[in-house]
């Protein structure tokens, strides 16, 4: 049996990749005082998916608790807003503003000056295939995929 190279394989690649692009990302964002998961909370209420706490935590995979400390930075930033449920007095429901918006616009556009740095060098047809490839293990493992 052929040992496998841990550097060959799709997890190690991916991951080290990723371990990059985040920390390129993240240097961009600090421009605006954010990190990527303040971001993917943006992302979230931007999609219309979630509006409480609990349902963007559930959402973004992670504890409850953190969504209320990311939401608590972009409340002073002006970027979402913060409201009591009228129906249920109980649930916090958060709100992008349009200050909110532009951030997530300003966000956008520094990763899609990351993608065009990592698709640097690859032909267009190269680059299709690995956007619908990384779509498919998106949508495959539950992630959003558009």
């Amino acid at each position: 049996m052929n040992a496998v190279k841990l550097t060959s394989t799709l997890t190690f690649r991916l991951g080290t990749l990723g371990a990059v692009l985040t920390d390129r990302f993240s240097a961009r964002l600090a421009a605006h005082d954010l990190k990527p998961k303040h971001v993917g909370l943006l992302a979230v209420l931007d999609s219309g998916a979630a509006a409480s706490q609990l349902d963007v935590a559930r959402i973004m995979n992670v504890a409850p608790s953190l969504v209320v400390s990311l939401a608590d930075r972009l409340e002073e930033l002006g970027a979402v807003r913060r409201e009591r449920d009228p129906a249920d007095r109980r649930r916090q429901v958060l709100t992008l503003t349009a200050e909110g918006r532009d951030l997530l616009a300003a966000c956008a556009r520094a990763a899609a000056e990351l993608d065009a740095e990592l698709l640097e060098g690859l032909d267009q047809d190269g680059a299709e295939t690995l956007r619908a490839t990384l779509g498919t293990l998106a949508r495959r493992t539950g992630l959003p995929a558009d």
